[in-house]
């Protein structure tokens, strides 16, 4: 099931809609048999049925499947209604059902729990498995550690291939390892060797060692690597999982690309979120309360409103100019969007390529040395368009044409002078050349500023870009009708 399924309600599932009202009638008639006759429906599509039921029929439901099948719908069950399912139930029956999940599963609905029951149901579950379940929950969500499954297989470097092959056998019956894509190697040492995918295995001459079929340049990441930087890993070597080892060299884990594909999602997502000007929201759009989505967004907004009101005070400086040439004042909005459209690109651009390592902080002077052409040249292209425009306008009001007011240059005399929209025109068509490649060369710099401070670029939002561009461009705008226009305010 694709991401934007997952997301979507329960009941606009095709799946859960269809099934949902024979399990109802079965869990009302007939409990007992619901486990066999839902045994070959896949686990994510119970997940969706489980969600449209209500609290008591929720309970029925996962009792009637079993503690290791109910486990599975777990996984794939909405954060919060397990949450909520976990914290109903005594710590013994959730400690139960937690200690059929996978590994990373575990940690994962552990740490959703209030602490308090979290540490009730930790204590119902056996040593080894609870101080696994503190190992994973000691990372970070959104590094490797926290990534990271403790279920995969490896076999010595020493083992031939008939041997290696009976312990994945035996491993595959047990049905408790979760990556089974790729088997690693280890040394005598128990260091992390080789890798070799099970087909490999499969297909390897019997007799033969398997240190000496085993691919030695094993590909991994360590337990505090970002989820970006797993997600470029895998993609970059087209992996189904990747090891994470230890500075010792030892296997701590594996990283599958499902879990893979969830931090991408999310990592996206906060991206998203934060390049639209607010905080990265920490649920579903559709759960969070109004006092949290009013929390998230309004410290944004509040920041840039006293940022543009910094543009007022450009205003109030240039008072007497736009008094004596009224018509300036129309062409602010054009400018200042301008000059803010084009950061925002550049912003977007920069931004995303740090994310795919395209650029890096020591590139910020090559990324100077592309943007400032472009943007002169993306300027002197916005520049003569808003020439044209003026002196298609000018012609109009030249042969009669109603347009509702009058396009005076110096409204004090209320006179027209022939030939002064061209000195407008130069003065907006200049200003666009200078706005639009300061902002070109403000919206990629400010991603590369974040970063060298410990900021996530992302955070470069387009409204922030954008606020900052109307300052400067306003002030670069009037500062060039000062320049073409000295004779007329003066």
């Amino acid at each position: 099931m694709t991401p934007s399924q997952r997301n979507s309600p329960p009941e606009d599932r095709p799946v859960a809609a269809l099934l949902a009202p024979d399990i109802v009638a079965m869990l009302d008639e007939s409990p007992a048999d619901l486990a066999t006759e839902t045994e070959e429906i896949h686990p994510a599509d119970l997940a969706d049925v489980a969600e449209l039921l209500d609290r008591p029929k929720l309970s029925a439901f996962l009792a009637a499947l079993g503690p290791s099948r109910a486990a599975d719908v777990l996984e794939y069950l909405d954060d919060e209604i397990r949450t909520e399912f976990l914290e109903s139930v005594t710590p013994r029956e959730a400690a139960e059902l937690v200690s059929e999940m996978t590994p990373d599963d575990r940690a994962d609905a552990l740490e959703e729990i209030d602490e308090e029951h979290a540490d009730e149901i930790l204590a119902e579950i056996p040593t080894e498995e609870r101080e696994e379940i503190e190992r994973l929950l000691s990372y970070e969500p959104d590094t490797a550690g926290g990534l990271m499954t403790t279920d995969f297989v490896s076999v010595s470097a020493d083992m031939t291939v008939e041997s290696a092959l009976e312990n994945v056998r035996a491993v595959a019956r047990s049905g408790k390892k979760e990556a089974m894509h790729n088997i690693y190697t280890t040394d005598a040492q128990g260091r992390i060797a080789g890798v070799m995918s099970l087909r490999e295995l499969l297909a390897a001459p019997a007799g033969a060692k398997i240190g000496d079929i085993a691919w030695t340049e094993v590909v991994s990441v360590s337990p505090s690597a970002d989820r970006e930087e797993v997600a470029r890993v895998i993609s970059n070597y087209d992996l189904v999982a990747v090891p994470v080892v230890s500075e010792s060299g030892h296997a701590m884990g594996v990283i599958t690309v499902d879990d893979v594909i969830d931090a991408i999602q999310e990592e996206q997502t906060e991206d998203v979120q934060k390049f639209g000007g607010l905080q990265a929201l920490d649920e579903p759009y559709m759960q969070i309360s109004l006092f949290s989505m009013i929390k998230k967004r309004g410290g944004w907004l509040s920041i840039l409103l006293v940022s543009e009101m910094l543009t007022t005070t450009v205003m109030q400086h240039f008072t007497d100019e736009i008094s004596r040439v009224v018509v300036l004042g129309l062409f602010i909005p054009l400018v200042m969007s301008s000059g803010g459209n084009s950061g925002s690109q550049a912003t977007s651009l920069i931004t995303r390529a740090m994310a795919l390592r395209e650029v890096e902080l020591p590139d910020w002077w090559r990324v100077i040395a592309r943007e400032l052409p472009t943007g002169i040249m993306l300027g002197i292209v916005l520049g003569v368009i808003g020439m044209a425009r003026i002196a298609a306008w000018q012609w109009m009001f030249e042969h009669h044409i109603a347009l509702g007011y009058s396009y005076n240059i110096k409204t004090a005399a209320g006179v027209y002078v022939p030939g002064t929209w061209r000195l407008v025109a130069m003065t907006v068509g200049g200003s666009l050349v200078g706005i639009v490649t300061f902002g070109s060369l403000a919206g990629s710099m400010l991603p590369f500023a974040l970063k060298k401070v410990g900021f996530d670029p992302a955070s470069a939002s387009a409204p922030l870009v954008a606020t900052l561009v109307d300052v400067t461009g306003l002030s670069i705008y009037f500062l060039v009708a000062l320049l073409v226009l000295h004779g007329w305010l003066s």
